[in-house]
């Protein structure tokens, strides 16, 4: 048993509907087996636990563990190519880099490279667009387990519009999906998604094959991307000419619920909203990516207004890093920008989009997201060295929330002193 005595920072109710900021500059976690059993004083906890070790986090910022809604695992070493929209990047930049995860070696590379970004950036929780090669989804699976991630992942599927290699069938797709499912899903703390990689390299077979383990398999998640690109919609409405809309494409295939999460959604029509708001489906938003590919300003007021969950994603490797800080502030940028009329944000805003958001949209909401009693000790402490410009700004700050902003404006993963998952340290 453990008890942190550290200055917490968390939004147990949401800043978008009245909520705060849940600022206490000393307060006291007693966490037993990874579950925080008492928030309180620091001599309630001592007296009530009297053998419990106490782990003093004074000179820090303690935080829940941030989620990252929207990552992809083979792309890693495609971050940094500007310039480009989406079709063009994907082409040139990332698929080249996606065929290459078909050898096991560079797979197992890549998938720590990538898992040490994630931790190392105090990301605790993400949904992982994986790879199109069971055997890197299942090297993924298992590193995952090592280190203690909570992960939802699985096979990216497709059957055109991409290059040979990376292509599947109807089949082929549902057999490797469901040895990984049957492998993994409810391990540790691993969860499986279906995945197809977008509609428009998803036939209406291959995406109804995903429906299917949906029904087959329930509690098992989805992730796909929506709405990113024009060029990427107009295309989606010739390989779906059925479909409504691009939505309607994972609707009719029966994958759209409660645990769907679509990426970007930069360009949606009202009827998509509502369809969204009323299956529960979640919207990551990566605001680096659309920025990096210019593929434009996130309606952000229009989703919120629509009763959409709205959540954080990197989308490494169009996204610029895996910091969620960076993503965080990015998105008050571009909502400061948005020639539509974006939607203000306060640091109460981005540390909720960040942590809870996200843990709404993964339906982890129970176990993380903040620091209340209750919840597992998933948990990243901030501190700057002391006199860089991160530690002026907090030490010099007007209050907690000016705190906070300091922490998105200028915090990076070299200001991340500890990193926990499920009470146990992994930084």
């Amino acid at each position: 048993m453990y008890i942190y005595r550290a200055r917490v920072f968390d939004t147990p109710t949401n800043p978008f509907t009245g909520g705060q900021l849940r600022s206490d500059t000393d307060i006291a976690l007693v966490v037993d087996d990874g579950k925080i059993i008492a928030r309180t004083d620091i001599g309630t906890a001592t007296t009530a636990h009297p053998d419990a070790e106490v782990i003093d986090l004074r000179d820090g910022i303690l935080i829940p563990g941030l989620i990252d809604t929207h990552v992809h695992y083979p792309q890693i070493r495609a971050i940094g190519h500007l310039g480009k929209p989406l079709l063009e990047w994907l082409n040139e930049c990332a698929l080249p880099e996606e065929e290459k995860l078909v050898d096991d070696a560079y797979a197992r590379n890549v998938a720590d490279e990538f898992l040490t970004g994630l931790i190392g950036s105090g990301t605790t929780s993400a949904m992982v667009f994986g790879a199109h090669f069971a055997s890197a989804v299942d090297i993924l699976f298992a590193r995952a387990a090592e280190l203690g991630l909570r992960m939802t992942t699985g096979l990216v599927t497709s059957d055109r519009n991409l290059p040979e290699p990376l292509l599947t069938t109807v089949d082929r797709s549902l057999s490797e999906s469901q040895q990984l499912i049957d492998r993994w899903h409810g391990q540790s703390r691993l969860r499986y998604a279906v995945t197809p990689r977008f509609s428009l390299s998803a036939g209406p077979e291959l995406l109804a094959a995903g429906g299917q383990l949906v029904r087959d398999n329930p509690g098992i998640s989805v992730t796909s991307h929506l709405n990113e690109n024009h060029d990427e919609i107009a295309g989606v409405a010739q390989v779906h000419p059925q479909a409504q809309d691009y939505l309607d494409t994972y609707d009719k295939a029966g994958l759209l619920d409660r645990n769907t999460i679509l990426a970007h959604n930069v360009h949606p029509n009202d009827r998509e909203l509502a369809r969204m708001a009323e299956t529960g489906a979640a919207a990551a938003h990566c605001p680096t990516s659309n920025s990096a590919l210019a593929s434009g300003f996130f309606p952000l007021r229009r989703h919120i207004e629509a009763g959409v969950k709205v959540a954080l994603g990197t989308d490494v490797g169009a996204g610029n890093g895996f910091s969620m800080f960076k993503e965080g502030v990015q998105a008050y940028f571009m909502q400061q920008l948005d020639p539509n009329g974006g939607q203000p944000l306060t640091s109460a805003h981005l540390l909720h989009l960040a942590t809870k958001a996200g843990a709404q949209a993964l339906d982890l909401d129970d176990k993380v997201g903040d620091l209340s009693e209750g919840k597992r000790f998933d948990a990243v402490l901030v501190r700057p060295t002391t006199g860089q410009p991160l530690d002026v700004g907090i030490t010099n700050a007007a209050d907690d929330e000016d705190a906070l902003a300091k922490l998105f404006a200028m915090g990076t993963p070299a200001d991340i002193a500890g990193v926990w998952i499920d009470g146990q340290p992994v930084k």
